[in-house]
Protein backbone atom coordinates (compact mmCIF):
# COMPACT_ATOMS: atom_id res chain seq x y z
CA UNK A 1 0.00 0.00 0.00
CA UNK A 2 1.57 3.27 -1.16
CA UNK A 3 1.47 6.22 1.19
CA UNK A 4 0.35 8.40 -1.75
CA UNK A 5 -3.18 7.01 -1.39
CA UNK A 6 -3.49 9.00 1.84
CA UNK A 7 -4.32 12.66 1.57
CA UNK A 8 -3.16 14.20 4.82
CA UNK A 9 -5.47 17.15 4.44
CA UNK A 10 -8.14 14.90 5.96
CA UNK A 11 -5.99 13.33 8.69
CA UNK A 12 -5.20 14.68 12.17
CA UNK A 13 -1.44 14.48 11.57
CA UNK A 14 -1.65 17.30 9.04
CA UNK A 15 -1.51 19.64 12.03
CA UNK A 16 1.98 18.47 12.94
CA UNK A 17 3.54 17.43 9.63
CA UNK A 18 2.19 19.41 6.65
CA UNK A 19 3.00 22.92 5.47
CA UNK A 20 5.42 25.67 6.55
CA UNK A 21 3.63 26.15 9.86
CA UNK A 22 4.59 22.58 10.85
CA UNK A 23 8.33 23.18 10.46
CA UNK A 24 8.90 23.32 14.26
CA UNK A 25 7.06 20.03 14.70
CA UNK A 26 9.01 18.36 11.90
CA UNK A 27 12.26 19.45 13.52
CA UNK A 28 11.36 17.22 16.45
CA UNK A 29 10.74 14.29 14.13
CA UNK A 30 14.14 14.78 12.46
CA UNK A 31 15.68 14.77 15.94
CA UNK A 32 14.34 11.23 16.38
CA UNK A 33 15.82 10.04 13.10
CA UNK A 34 12.67 10.16 11.00
CA UNK A 35 12.99 10.72 7.26
CA UNK A 36 10.96 13.08 5.09
CA UNK A 37 9.16 10.09 3.63
CA UNK A 38 8.19 8.81 7.08
CA UNK A 39 6.88 12.24 8.05
CA UNK A 40 4.70 12.31 4.95
CA UNK A 41 3.04 9.05 5.89
CA UNK A 42 0.11 8.60 8.31
CA UNK A 43 1.11 8.49 11.98
CA UNK A 44 -0.10 5.40 13.82
CA UNK A 45 -0.06 5.33 17.60
CA UNK A 46 1.07 1.95 18.90
CA UNK A 47 0.21 1.87 22.59
CA UNK A 48 0.92 -0.90 25.06
CA UNK A 49 0.39 -1.36 28.74
CA UNK A 50 3.91 -2.76 29.10
CA UNK A 51 5.43 -2.62 32.56
CA UNK A 52 7.36 -4.73 35.03
CA UNK A 53 4.51 -4.91 37.55
CA UNK A 54 3.35 -8.41 36.63
CA UNK A 55 3.61 -11.17 34.00
CA UNK A 56 0.42 -9.93 32.31
CA UNK A 57 2.21 -7.09 30.53
CA UNK A 58 5.85 -8.13 30.39
CA UNK A 59 5.67 -9.53 26.83
CA UNK A 60 3.97 -6.48 25.31
CA UNK A 61 7.15 -4.59 24.43
CA UNK A 62 8.19 -7.46 22.16
CA UNK A 63 4.77 -7.57 20.51
CA UNK A 64 4.79 -3.79 19.99
CA UNK A 65 7.92 -4.10 17.85
CA UNK A 66 6.16 -6.63 15.63
CA UNK A 67 3.15 -4.33 15.37
CA UNK A 68 5.37 -1.45 14.25
CA UNK A 69 6.89 -3.71 11.63
CA UNK A 70 3.43 -4.32 10.21
CA UNK A 71 2.58 -0.62 10.16
CA UNK A 72 5.83 0.18 8.35
CA UNK A 73 5.27 -2.59 5.80
CA UNK A 74 1.91 -1.02 4.95
CA UNK A 75 3.53 2.42 4.50
CA UNK A 76 2.57 3.96 7.79
CA UNK A 77 4.76 5.57 10.44
CA UNK A 78 4.32 3.95 13.86
CA UNK A 79 4.80 5.99 17.03
CA UNK A 80 5.10 3.81 20.10
CA UNK A 81 4.01 4.90 23.56
CA UNK A 82 2.91 3.26 26.79
CA UNK A 83 0.31 3.80 29.45
CA UNK A 84 -0.27 2.52 32.96
CA UNK A 85 -1.81 -0.65 34.31
CA UNK A 86 -2.79 -1.83 37.74
CA UNK A 87 -2.52 -5.60 37.86
CA UNK A 88 -5.36 -7.11 39.84
CA UNK A 89 -3.51 -10.21 40.98
CA UNK A 90 -1.08 -8.02 42.90
CA UNK A 91 -3.57 -5.29 43.88
CA UNK A 92 -6.01 -7.89 45.23
CA UNK A 93 -6.92 -8.18 48.89
CA UNK A 94 -5.68 -4.80 50.15
CA UNK A 95 -6.16 -1.07 49.58
CA UNK A 96 -4.34 -1.29 46.25
CA UNK A 97 -7.44 -2.83 44.67
CA UNK A 98 -9.15 0.57 44.92
CA UNK A 99 -6.84 1.65 42.09
CA UNK A 100 -7.86 -1.14 39.72
CA UNK A 101 -11.10 0.08 38.14
CA UNK A 102 -9.88 3.67 38.30
CA UNK A 103 -6.97 2.58 36.09
CA UNK A 104 -9.42 1.74 33.29
CA UNK A 105 -10.39 5.41 33.07
CA UNK A 106 -6.80 6.61 33.43
CA UNK A 107 -5.72 4.28 30.62
CA UNK A 108 -8.46 5.57 28.32
CA UNK A 109 -7.84 9.19 29.28
CA UNK A 110 -4.04 9.00 28.92
CA UNK A 111 -4.25 7.39 25.49
CA UNK A 112 -6.79 9.99 24.41
CA UNK A 113 -4.51 12.80 25.52
CA UNK A 114 -1.46 11.28 23.82
CA UNK A 115 -3.35 10.79 20.57
CA UNK A 116 -4.87 14.28 20.69
CA UNK A 117 -1.66 16.00 21.73
CA UNK A 118 0.39 14.48 18.91
CA UNK A 119 -2.36 14.24 16.26
CA UNK A 120 -1.99 10.56 15.41
CA UNK A 121 -4.19 9.20 12.65
CA UNK A 122 -4.84 5.64 13.76
CA UNK A 123 -4.30 3.39 16.76
CA UNK A 124 -3.18 -0.13 17.57
CA UNK A 125 -3.54 -1.05 21.24
CA UNK A 126 -1.97 -4.03 22.99
CA UNK A 127 -3.10 -4.92 26.51
CA UNK A 128 -2.52 -7.60 29.11
CA UNK A 129 -4.22 -7.32 32.50
CA UNK A 130 -7.92 -6.95 33.25
CA UNK A 131 -8.80 -3.24 33.08
CA UNK A 132 -6.32 -2.44 30.33
CA UNK A 133 -8.35 -4.38 27.75
CA UNK A 134 -11.62 -2.44 28.11
CA UNK A 135 -9.64 0.76 28.73
CA UNK A 136 -7.99 0.56 25.31
CA UNK A 137 -11.17 -0.50 23.52
CA UNK A 138 -13.05 2.37 25.19
CA UNK A 139 -10.59 4.98 23.95
CA UNK A 140 -10.69 3.55 20.44
CA UNK A 141 -14.42 4.19 20.43
CA UNK A 142 -13.98 7.59 22.03
CA UNK A 143 -11.45 8.84 19.47
CA UNK A 144 -13.07 6.94 16.59
CA UNK A 145 -9.89 6.80 14.53
CA UNK A 146 -9.23 3.53 12.63
CA UNK A 147 -8.12 1.13 15.36
CA UNK A 148 -7.14 -2.46 16.02
CA UNK A 149 -6.98 -4.08 19.45
CA UNK A 150 -4.74 -7.00 20.33
CA UNK A 151 -4.54 -9.05 23.50
CA UNK A 152 -1.06 -9.80 24.83
CA UNK A 153 -1.92 -13.43 25.51
CA UNK A 154 -2.55 -15.67 28.47
CA UNK A 155 -0.08 -17.26 30.83
CA UNK A 156 0.75 -20.95 30.53
CA UNK A 157 -0.89 -23.13 33.17
CA UNK A 158 1.12 -24.25 36.16
CA UNK A 159 1.33 -27.90 37.15
CA UNK A 160 0.91 -29.24 40.67
CA UNK A 161 0.42 -32.88 41.58
CA UNK A 162 -0.37 -33.73 37.98
CA UNK A 163 -3.04 -31.04 37.49
CA UNK A 164 -3.12 -27.69 35.70
CA UNK A 165 -3.38 -24.81 38.16
CA UNK A 166 -3.74 -21.03 37.96
CA UNK A 167 -3.37 -18.11 40.35
CA UNK A 168 -6.94 -18.88 41.47
CA UNK A 169 -5.57 -22.02 43.11
CA UNK A 170 -3.03 -19.94 45.01
CA UNK A 171 -5.73 -17.63 46.39
CA UNK A 172 -7.79 -20.65 47.42
CA UNK A 173 -4.72 -22.29 48.93
CA UNK A 174 -4.44 -19.30 51.26
CA UNK A 175 -7.89 -20.17 52.55
CA UNK A 176 -6.97 -23.83 52.85
CA UNK A 177 -3.88 -22.88 54.85
CA UNK A 178 -5.86 -20.61 57.17
CA UNK A 179 -8.27 -23.49 57.72
CA UNK A 180 -5.44 -25.87 58.60
CA UNK A 181 -6.02 -28.06 55.54
CA UNK A 182 -2.57 -27.57 54.01
CA UNK A 183 0.81 -26.73 55.46
CA UNK A 184 2.79 -23.56 54.89
CA UNK A 185 5.27 -25.66 52.89
CA UNK A 186 2.52 -26.87 50.55
CA UNK A 187 1.23 -23.32 50.13
CA UNK A 188 4.76 -22.27 49.17
CA UNK A 189 5.05 -25.14 46.68
CA UNK A 190 1.79 -24.09 45.00
CA UNK A 191 2.75 -20.41 44.74
CA UNK A 192 6.08 -21.33 43.15
CA UNK A 193 4.57 -23.26 40.21
CA UNK A 194 1.19 -21.62 39.54
CA UNK A 195 2.44 -18.92 37.14
CA UNK A 196 5.25 -20.33 34.96
CA UNK A 197 5.45 -17.74 32.16
CA UNK A 198 4.54 -14.29 30.92
CA UNK A 199 0.89 -13.60 30.18
CA UNK A 200 -2.42 -12.88 31.87
CA UNK A 201 -4.27 -15.25 34.20
CA UNK A 202 -5.02 -18.50 32.39
CA UNK A 203 -8.64 -19.16 33.33
CA UNK A 204 -11.71 -17.49 31.92
CA UNK A 205 -11.15 -14.61 34.30
CA UNK A 206 -11.55 -10.95 33.30
CA UNK A 207 -8.54 -10.66 30.97
CA UNK A 208 -9.41 -13.72 28.89
CA UNK A 209 -13.10 -12.80 28.98
CA UNK A 210 -12.40 -9.36 27.53
CA UNK A 211 -9.94 -10.88 25.06
CA UNK A 212 -12.80 -13.02 23.76
CA UNK A 213 -14.91 -9.87 23.65
CA UNK A 214 -12.31 -8.12 21.48
CA UNK A 215 -12.79 -10.72 18.74
CA UNK A 216 -16.55 -11.06 19.21
CA UNK A 217 -17.13 -7.32 19.02
CA UNK A 218 -14.98 -7.05 15.89
CA UNK A 219 -12.10 -4.86 17.10
CA UNK A 220 -9.43 -7.60 16.96
CA UNK A 221 -8.34 -9.75 14.04
CA UNK A 222 -9.72 -13.32 14.18
CA UNK A 223 -7.66 -15.70 16.29
CA UNK A 224 -5.49 -13.00 17.85
CA UNK A 225 -6.82 -13.55 21.38
CA UNK A 226 -5.82 -17.19 21.59
CA UNK A 227 -2.10 -17.90 21.60
CA UNK A 228 -0.41 -17.78 25.01
CA UNK A 229 1.91 -14.81 25.57
CA UNK A 230 5.22 -16.73 25.22
CA UNK A 231 4.31 -18.15 21.81
CA UNK A 232 6.11 -16.64 18.82
CA UNK A 233 2.85 -16.82 16.84
CA UNK A 234 1.67 -13.79 18.79
CA UNK A 235 4.24 -11.70 16.93
CA UNK A 236 2.66 -12.68 13.62
CA UNK A 237 -0.72 -11.51 14.89
CA UNK A 238 0.86 -8.27 16.10
CA UNK A 239 2.42 -7.65 12.69
CA UNK A 240 -0.90 -8.41 11.01
CA UNK A 241 -2.64 -5.96 13.37
CA UNK A 242 -0.26 -3.22 12.20
CA UNK A 243 -1.00 -4.00 8.56
CA UNK A 244 -4.73 -4.18 9.25
CA UNK A 245 -4.95 -0.73 10.82
CA UNK A 246 -3.46 0.76 7.65
CA UNK A 247 -6.13 -0.96 5.56
CA UNK A 248 -8.80 0.44 7.85
CA UNK A 249 -7.27 3.90 7.44
CA UNK A 250 -7.34 3.55 3.66
CA UNK A 251 -10.99 2.41 3.74
CA UNK A 252 -11.95 4.89 6.49
CA UNK A 253 -13.48 2.13 8.61
CA UNK A 254 -13.73 3.37 12.16
CA UNK A 255 -14.52 1.70 15.52
CA UNK A 256 -18.05 3.07 15.65
CA UNK A 257 -18.72 1.48 12.26
CA UNK A 258 -17.82 -1.83 13.90
CA UNK A 259 -19.19 -1.55 17.43
CA UNK A 260 -22.98 -1.43 17.18
CA UNK A 261 -25.81 -2.67 19.35
CA UNK A 262 -25.66 -6.02 17.55
CA UNK A 263 -21.90 -6.42 17.98
CA UNK A 264 -22.27 -5.59 21.69
CA UNK A 265 -24.83 -8.38 21.86
CA UNK A 266 -22.31 -10.69 20.17
CA UNK A 267 -19.79 -9.74 22.85
CA UNK A 268 -22.27 -10.48 25.64
CA UNK A 269 -23.03 -13.85 24.05
CA UNK A 270 -19.38 -14.86 24.14
CA UNK A 271 -19.14 -13.91 27.81
CA UNK A 272 -22.19 -16.03 28.66
CA UNK A 273 -21.15 -18.96 26.46
CA UNK A 274 -17.70 -19.11 28.04
CA UNK A 275 -18.80 -18.64 31.67
CA UNK A 276 -16.84 -15.41 31.63
CA UNK A 277 -16.22 -12.74 34.23
CA UNK A 278 -19.02 -10.68 35.77
CA UNK A 279 -16.79 -7.68 35.09
CA UNK A 280 -18.03 -7.80 31.49
CA UNK A 281 -21.30 -6.46 32.90
CA UNK A 282 -19.35 -3.34 33.83
CA UNK A 283 -17.09 -3.02 30.80
CA UNK A 284 -19.58 -3.61 27.95
CA UNK A 285 -21.87 -0.76 29.10
CA UNK A 286 -18.79 1.49 29.42
CA UNK A 287 -17.71 0.65 25.87
CA UNK A 288 -21.24 1.25 24.61
CA UNK A 289 -21.23 4.63 26.37
CA UNK A 290 -18.15 5.67 24.38
CA UNK A 291 -20.04 4.92 21.16
CA UNK A 292 -23.28 6.61 22.23
CA UNK A 293 -25.21 3.33 22.52
CA UNK A 294 -27.60 2.55 25.36
CA UNK A 295 -26.55 -0.87 26.66
CA UNK A 296 -26.64 -1.17 30.44
CA UNK A 297 -26.12 -4.03 32.88
CA UNK A 298 -29.61 -5.44 32.48
CA UNK A 299 -29.33 -5.29 28.67
CA UNK A 300 -26.16 -7.35 29.01
CA UNK A 301 -27.87 -9.77 31.38
CA UNK A 302 -30.79 -10.23 29.01
CA UNK A 303 -28.37 -11.61 26.43
CA UNK A 304 -26.75 -13.77 29.12
CA UNK A 305 -30.14 -15.32 29.89
CA UNK A 306 -30.70 -16.23 26.24
CA UNK A 307 -27.28 -17.75 25.55
CA UNK A 308 -26.20 -21.33 26.35
CA UNK A 309 -23.10 -21.97 28.41
CA UNK A 310 -20.86 -24.15 26.20
CA UNK A 311 -17.16 -23.57 27.01
CA UNK A 312 -15.86 -25.68 29.91
CA UNK A 313 -13.31 -23.18 31.22
CA UNK A 314 -11.91 -22.42 34.65
CA UNK A 315 -12.75 -21.22 37.26
CA UNK A 316 -15.96 -23.24 37.06
CA UNK A 317 -14.85 -25.72 34.41
CA UNK A 318 -11.83 -27.90 33.67
CA UNK A 319 -9.82 -26.07 31.01
CA UNK A 320 -7.66 -22.96 30.60
CA UNK A 321 -7.15 -20.51 27.73
CA UNK A 322 -4.30 -22.55 26.27
CA UNK A 323 -6.66 -25.53 25.88
CA UNK A 324 -9.19 -23.44 23.96
CA UNK A 325 -6.40 -22.08 21.76
CA UNK A 326 -5.27 -25.59 20.91
CA UNK A 327 -8.70 -26.54 19.54
CA UNK A 328 -8.99 -23.40 17.42
CA UNK A 329 -9.44 -20.52 19.85
CA UNK A 330 -12.17 -17.90 20.00
CA UNK A 331 -13.22 -18.47 16.35
CA UNK A 332 -14.42 -21.96 17.32
CA UNK A 333 -16.54 -20.51 20.12
CA UNK A 334 -17.94 -17.91 17.73
CA UNK A 335 -18.59 -20.59 15.09
CA UNK A 336 -20.57 -22.67 17.59
CA UNK A 337 -22.74 -19.66 18.43
CA UNK A 338 -23.19 -18.77 14.75
CA UNK A 339 -24.17 -22.31 13.78
CA UNK A 340 -26.55 -22.42 16.73
CA UNK A 341 -28.37 -19.35 15.44
CA UNK A 342 -27.25 -16.99 18.20
CA UNK A 343 -24.50 -14.78 16.78
CA UNK A 344 -25.22 -11.78 14.54
CA UNK A 345 -23.18 -12.80 11.50
CA UNK A 346 -23.69 -9.54 9.59
CA UNK A 347 -21.60 -7.36 11.93
CA UNK A 348 -18.59 -5.62 10.38
CA UNK A 349 -15.12 -6.40 11.79
CA UNK A 350 -11.60 -4.95 11.47
CA UNK A 351 -10.92 -7.34 8.59
CA UNK A 352 -13.35 -5.29 6.50
CA UNK A 353 -15.51 -8.42 6.33
CA UNK A 354 -18.49 -9.50 8.36
CA UNK A 355 -18.32 -11.90 11.26
CA UNK A 356 -19.96 -14.62 9.16
CA UNK A 357 -17.43 -14.11 6.37
CA UNK A 358 -14.56 -14.37 8.86
CA UNK A 359 -15.97 -17.64 10.18
CA UNK A 360 -16.84 -19.19 6.82
CA UNK A 361 -13.81 -21.49 6.76
CA UNK A 362 -13.76 -22.28 10.47
CA UNK A 363 -14.82 -25.84 11.19
CA UNK A 364 -16.11 -26.85 14.60
CA UNK A 365 -13.81 -29.62 15.87
CA UNK A 366 -15.68 -32.68 17.09
CA UNK A 367 -12.83 -34.58 18.77
CA UNK A 368 -12.68 -32.27 21.84
CA UNK A 369 -14.80 -31.34 24.85
CA UNK A 370 -13.48 -27.86 25.62
CA UNK A 371 -16.32 -26.23 23.65
CA UNK A 372 -19.65 -27.94 23.07
CA UNK A 373 -22.16 -27.27 20.28
CA UNK A 374 -25.09 -25.13 21.40
CA UNK A 375 -27.49 -28.07 21.04
CA UNK A 376 -25.55 -29.89 23.79
CA UNK A 377 -24.68 -27.11 26.28
CA UNK A 378 -23.27 -27.44 29.78
CA UNK A 379 -26.35 -25.47 30.86
CA UNK A 380 -29.08 -24.03 28.60
CA UNK A 381 -28.61 -20.45 29.81
CA UNK A 382 -25.48 -18.37 30.20
CA UNK A 383 -22.94 -18.69 32.97
CA UNK A 384 -23.73 -15.17 34.22
CA UNK A 385 -27.13 -13.97 35.45
CA UNK A 386 -28.65 -10.57 36.25
CA UNK A 387 -30.67 -10.04 39.43
CA UNK A 388 -33.12 -7.34 40.52
CA UNK A 389 -35.31 -6.76 43.53
CA UNK A 390 -35.87 -4.52 46.54
CA UNK A 391 -32.22 -4.98 47.50
CA UNK A 392 -30.96 -4.15 43.99
CA UNK A 393 -33.39 -1.82 42.15
CA UNK A 394 -30.71 -1.00 39.57
CA UNK A 395 -29.64 -4.61 39.26
CA UNK A 396 -26.82 -6.91 40.28
CA UNK A 397 -24.90 -9.76 38.68
CA UNK A 398 -23.85 -13.29 39.64
CA UNK A 399 -21.73 -15.93 37.92
CA UNK A 400 -23.59 -19.26 38.11
CA UNK A 401 -21.37 -21.31 35.80
CA UNK A 402 -20.54 -24.57 37.55
CA UNK A 403 -22.95 -23.95 40.45
CA UNK A 404 -25.44 -26.59 41.59
CA UNK A 405 -27.73 -24.58 43.84
CA UNK A 406 -29.23 -21.47 42.27
CA UNK A 407 -31.22 -20.30 45.30
CA UNK A 408 -30.01 -19.23 48.73
CA UNK A 409 -31.79 -17.71 51.73
CA UNK A 410 -30.07 -16.73 54.94
CA UNK A 411 -29.47 -14.05 57.57
CA UNK A 412 -27.27 -11.08 56.70
CA UNK A 413 -23.79 -10.74 58.17
CA UNK A 414 -22.92 -7.13 57.44
CA UNK A 415 -19.45 -5.63 56.94
CA UNK A 416 -18.66 -2.06 55.90
CA UNK A 417 -15.39 -2.94 54.13
CA UNK A 418 -13.65 -5.97 52.68
CA UNK A 419 -10.90 -6.06 55.31
CA UNK A 420 -13.39 -6.71 58.10
CA UNK A 421 -15.09 -9.46 56.12
CA UNK A 422 -11.80 -11.11 55.21
CA UNK A 423 -10.64 -11.03 58.83
CA UNK A 424 -13.86 -12.74 59.90
CA UNK A 425 -13.37 -15.42 57.26
CA UNK A 426 -9.74 -16.09 58.17
CA UNK A 427 -10.66 -16.30 61.86
CA UNK A 428 -13.47 -18.73 60.90
CA UNK A 429 -16.17 -16.52 62.40
CA UNK A 430 -18.53 -16.95 59.45
CA UNK A 431 -21.40 -19.41 60.01
CA UNK A 432 -22.92 -21.78 57.49
CA UNK A 433 -26.07 -20.40 55.93
CA UNK A 434 -25.16 -16.73 56.32
CA UNK A 435 -25.29 -14.14 53.55
CA UNK A 436 -22.13 -12.07 53.86
CA UNK A 437 -22.73 -8.42 52.96
CA UNK A 438 -19.73 -6.26 52.01
CA UNK A 439 -20.80 -2.70 51.36
CA UNK A 440 -19.37 0.79 50.86
CA UNK A 441 -17.11 -0.80 48.23
CA UNK A 442 -18.94 0.55 45.16
CA UNK A 443 -17.53 2.95 42.55
CA UNK A 444 -18.09 5.99 44.79
CA UNK A 445 -18.08 4.35 48.18
CA UNK A 446 -14.72 2.62 47.83
CA UNK A 447 -13.91 4.66 45.96
CA UNK A 448 -12.91 2.32 43.16
CA UNK A 449 -15.25 -0.72 43.40
CA UNK A 450 -12.80 -3.32 44.65
CA UNK A 451 -12.86 -7.00 43.72
CA UNK A 452 -13.34 -9.51 46.54
CA UNK A 453 -11.30 -12.51 45.35
CA UNK A 454 -9.24 -12.80 48.52
CA UNK A 455 -12.40 -13.20 50.60
CA UNK A 456 -14.24 -15.55 48.25
CA UNK A 457 -11.15 -17.66 47.59
CA UNK A 458 -10.49 -17.98 51.34
CA UNK A 459 -14.06 -19.22 51.81
CA UNK A 460 -13.56 -21.86 49.14
CA UNK A 461 -10.22 -22.84 50.54
CA UNK A 462 -11.90 -23.47 53.90
CA UNK A 463 -14.61 -25.59 52.30
CA UNK A 464 -17.26 -22.91 52.93
CA UNK A 465 -17.70 -21.78 49.33
CA UNK A 466 -21.04 -23.51 48.81
CA UNK A 467 -22.28 -23.08 52.38
CA UNK A 468 -22.59 -19.27 52.40
CA UNK A 469 -23.52 -16.55 49.93
CA UNK A 470 -22.00 -13.10 49.49
CA UNK A 471 -23.38 -9.85 48.12
CA UNK A 472 -21.54 -6.58 47.57
CA UNK A 473 -21.80 -3.22 45.83
CA UNK A 474 -18.21 -3.90 44.82
CA UNK A 475 -17.00 -6.42 42.25
CA UNK A 476 -15.65 -9.92 41.97
CA UNK A 477 -12.66 -11.25 40.13
CA UNK A 478 -13.32 -13.45 37.13
CA UNK A 479 -11.68 -16.15 39.26
CA UNK A 480 -14.40 -15.93 41.90
CA UNK A 481 -16.78 -18.87 42.23
CA UNK A 482 -19.71 -19.59 44.50
CA UNK A 483 -22.98 -17.72 45.09
CA UNK A 484 -21.36 -14.28 44.96
CA UNK A 485 -23.48 -11.34 43.80
CA UNK A 486 -21.74 -8.12 42.79
CA UNK A 487 -22.52 -4.68 41.36
CA UNK A 488 -25.50 -4.30 43.69
CA UNK A 489 -27.03 -0.94 42.87
CA UNK A 490 -27.68 1.67 44.01
CA UNK A 491 -24.54 1.34 46.09
CA UNK A 492 -24.43 1.97 49.83
CA UNK A 493 -22.55 5.26 49.44
CA UNK A 494 -25.56 6.91 47.79
CA UNK A 495 -28.14 5.44 50.16
CA UNK A 496 -28.93 2.26 48.27
CA UNK A 497 -30.85 -0.50 50.10
CA UNK A 498 -27.65 -2.48 50.69
CA UNK A 499 -26.55 0.38 52.97
CA UNK A 500 -29.69 -0.05 55.09
CA UNK A 501 -29.15 -3.72 55.98
CA UNK A 502 -28.58 -4.94 59.52
CA UNK A 503 -27.25 -8.20 60.87
CA UNK A 504 -29.94 -10.86 60.80
CA UNK A 505 -32.04 -9.39 57.98
CA UNK A 506 -33.16 -12.32 55.85
CA UNK A 507 -31.88 -12.13 52.28
CA UNK A 508 -32.98 -14.32 49.36
CA UNK A 509 -30.88 -14.80 46.23
CA UNK A 510 -32.68 -16.51 43.35
CA UNK A 511 -30.71 -16.93 40.13
CA UNK A 512 -33.59 -18.84 38.54
CA UNK A 513 -36.09 -15.98 38.81
CA UNK A 514 -33.37 -13.30 38.78
CA UNK A 515 -34.31 -11.86 42.16
CA UNK A 516 -32.35 -10.32 45.05
CA UNK A 517 -34.67 -9.56 47.95
CA UNK A 518 -34.47 -8.66 51.61
CA UNK A 519 -37.41 -9.62 53.80
CA UNK A 520 -38.24 -6.05 54.75
CA UNK A 521 -41.27 -3.94 53.87
CA UNK A 522 -40.96 -0.72 51.93
CA UNK A 523 -42.13 1.05 55.07
CA UNK A 524 -39.24 -0.40 57.10
CA UNK A 525 -36.69 0.44 54.38
CA UNK A 526 -38.01 4.01 54.18
CA UNK A 527 -37.77 4.32 57.97
CA UNK A 528 -34.15 3.15 57.96
CA UNK A 529 -33.32 5.48 55.08
CA UNK A 530 -34.37 8.51 57.13
CA UNK A 531 -31.70 7.71 59.75
CA UNK A 532 -29.02 6.80 57.19
CA UNK A 533 -26.11 9.23 56.86
CA UNK A 534 -23.48 9.45 54.09
CA UNK A 535 -20.02 8.26 55.02
CA UNK A 536 -16.71 9.90 54.23
CA UNK A 537 -13.98 7.77 52.74
CA UNK A 538 -10.33 8.03 53.68
CA UNK A 539 -9.58 9.34 50.20
CA UNK A 540 -10.21 13.09 50.23
CA UNK A 541 -7.42 14.06 47.82
CA UNK A 542 -5.75 12.73 44.69
CA UNK A 543 -6.89 10.42 41.93
CA UNK A 544 -9.23 8.31 44.05
CA UNK A 545 -11.01 11.42 45.36
CA UNK A 546 -11.42 12.80 41.85
CA UNK A 547 -12.76 9.47 40.62
CA UNK A 548 -15.28 9.32 43.45
CA UNK A 549 -16.55 12.80 42.51
CA UNK A 550 -17.18 11.97 38.86
CA UNK A 551 -17.97 8.25 38.61
CA UNK A 552 -21.48 7.16 37.71
CA UNK A 553 -23.59 4.12 38.48
CA UNK A 554 -22.22 0.60 38.11
CA UNK A 555 -25.24 -0.48 36.07
CA UNK A 556 -24.21 1.98 33.36
CA UNK A 557 -20.55 1.03 33.39
CA UNK A 558 -19.16 3.24 36.18
CA UNK A 559 -18.12 5.87 33.64
CA UNK A 560 -16.69 9.28 34.41
CA UNK A 561 -17.75 11.52 31.50
CA UNK A 562 -20.91 12.19 29.44
CA UNK A 563 -19.89 9.98 26.50
CA UNK A 564 -20.53 10.14 22.77
CA UNK A 565 -24.08 11.44 23.11
CA UNK A 566 -22.72 14.75 24.39
CA UNK A 567 -20.14 15.19 21.61
CA UNK A 568 -20.05 18.18 19.30
CA UNK A 569 -17.24 16.55 17.27
CA UNK A 570 -15.03 13.46 17.31
CA UNK A 571 -11.26 13.57 17.47
CA UNK A 572 -10.94 11.69 14.17
CA UNK A 573 -12.47 14.67 12.34
CA UNK A 574 -10.37 17.51 13.79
Amino acid sequence: MDAKVFDKKNLPSRHTSVGPESAPHRSYYYAMGMTEEEIKRPFVGVVTTWNEAAPCNIALMRQAQATKKGVKAAKGTPREFTTITVTDGIAMGHQGMKSSLVSREVIADSVELTMRGHCYDALVGLAGCDKSLPGLMMVMLRLNVPSVFMYGGSILPGRYKGKDITVQDVFEAVGAHSGGQISERELHDIECVACPSSGSCGGQFTANTMACVSEAIGLAIPGSAGAPAPYDSRDAYAEASGETVMKLLAQNIRPRDIVTRKSLENAAMVVAASGGSTNAGLHLPAMAHEAGIDFDLMDVCKIFEQTPYIADLKPSGRYVAKDMFEIGGVPVLLKALLEGGYLHGDCLTVTGKTMAQNLARVKFPKDQDVIRPTKDPITPTGGVIGLKGNLAPQGAIVKVAGMDGLKFTGPARVFDCEEDAYAAVVKRKIKKGEVIVIRYEGPRGGPGMREMLSTTAALYGQGMGDKVALITDGRFSGATRGFCVGHVGPEAAVGGPIGLLRNGDVITLDAIKGRLQVDLTKKELDKRRKSWKPRKTDHQTGALWRYGQTVGEACKGAVTHPGAKAETHTYADI
